[in-house]
């Protein structure tokens, strides 16, 4: 019998882990470089809104700021 090795890629945070919402969020401002107030106007949410799903999403990555 064999068992399976588990390398760093199986501890590394997933957007899987996140939630829709921080997800379209993460994707907006992280990847396409949109700011959290003009994400805010296009969604129509409020910025503190997007402001905490980004965060939560950060938090979920590992990530911080």
């Amino acid at each position: 019998m064999s068992a399976q090795q588990t390398t760093l890629y199986d501890y590394e945070p997933s957007v899987d882990d996140l939630t829709d919402a921080e997800y379209r969020v993460w994707m907006a401002v992280e990847d396409q470089d949109w700011g959290v107030r003009e994400y805010a106007r296009e969604t129509e949410r409020s910025p503190g809104t997007v402001g905490n799903l980004l965060r939560r999403a950060r938090e979920k990555m590992g990530g911080s700021e």
